[in-house]
């Protein structure tokens, strides 16, 4: 590892003076990720500013009846919370089964957000990549490519977004809030990720030395009755194959709502409007909600060794739709 300076911040307008004063700079927040790259090489941060102390660790209401949650809120926190368990139990599902409890206690929200792809070409600098060094390859779109993006993926990169956390709060509507050197900002979460296209090297929207400073989830009944299905190669810590965050509301044997996002199957999580347009107003059994999935994998554009993924998820999404609705029915 090369060496790097370190220094703590005392208030978010601190931070983000640091970072400004140095390009090179990187914020520090758990460094679940950032870490794990600079011992790889891929990551080559001058100096961490820690953002860690900073007070951005709550968890709190809305005045619309919403959540705001704290960038430096611990995944592990984030799980656990009564409210987002009663009314975004999605996303308590999505974040443990997402990495180990040791990882959970340390990883942070903005953080998780921010996490790069898991692709072995990316993390092996012995290899080209063009989210490492843009115009020198994709090695994936004809190499090992099993677990990578059958949607919005381009000749440029067919990584996948390896967050679970996103995939729920994707399906919810999640607007990230952030602080530049010219003042606050904020995103809507379904913007927030750029699509690939050829500069997969850009990956958010987020300004040059921004710091996320929360997440907002607005007020969503229908995520009171929600759930996230994640498929892995293995039961224990792993990457997802493919997964879903669903939410549905039924009345009279008809959906009157519903969400629904997808993950490791695209870029970024990956929220299926088509499906969701599909699904409301349809009577809620088995053949609309096939429907709704062949309506949002229609897009799909699968490469030779992992068109599996479009009839995972076509499964997936039928069983966990199902699942929803016989267990509003009792």
């Amino acid at each position: 590892m090369r060496e790097f300076g370190y220094q703590r911040a005392d208030d978010v307008s601190g931070a983000v003076a640091l970072l400004a004063a140095d390009p090179d700079a990187r914020f520090l927040g758990g460094g679940t990720n950032l870490v794990d790259l600079m011992k790889t090489g891929v990551e080559r941060p001058a100096r961490l500013v820690d953002v860690r102390d900073l007070p951005l660790d709550g968890i709190g209401p809305t005045a619309d009846g919403g959540l705001r949650i704290g960038a430096t809120v611990t995944n592990s926190d984030l799980a656990a919370h009564p409210e987002v368990r009663r009314r975004y139990p999605a996303l308590t599902q999505a974040v443990l089964a997402g990495a180990s409890g040791q990882l959970r206690n340390m990883a942070t929200v903005g953080g998780n957000l921010l996490q790069r792809t898991r692709c072995g070409y990316f993390t092996d600098v012995s290899k080209p990549c063009n989210k490492r060094v843009p115009g020198s390859g994709c090695p994936a779109v004809t190499g090992e490519h099993h677990n990578h993006a059958v949607l919005g993926a381009s000749d440029h990169c067919v990584a996948v977004h390896p967050s679970d956390m996103g995939v729920a709060l994707t399906a919810f509507d999640a607007v990230v809030s952030y602080e530049t050197p010219d003042g606050p900002g904020e995103s809507p979460l379904a913007d927030f990720y750029l699509p690939v296209g050829d500069t997969p090297h850009r990956e958010t929207a987020l300004p040059p030395g921004a710091l996320i400073t929360g997440v907002t989830l607005p007020a969503a009944p229908v995520a009171a009755r929600s759930r996230y299905r994640k498929v892995r190669e293995r039961a224990s810590y792993a990457f997802a194959i493919g997964s879903v965050a669903a939410a549905l509301d039924v009345e009279d044997g008809v959906v009157r709502d519903a969400r629904l996002s997808f993950g490791a199957v695209a870029s970024r999580p990956w929220r299926a409007r088509a499906a969701e347009a599909v699904l409301i107003g349809a009577p809620a059994d088995g053949a609309t909600y096939a429907a709704a999935a062949d309506a949002e994998l229609a897009a799909a554009r699968p490469l030779p060794d992992n068109g599996y993924k479009v009839t995972l998820m076509r499964n997936l999404v039928v069983a966990v739709l199902t699942e929803l609705t016989e267990e509003a029915a009792r």
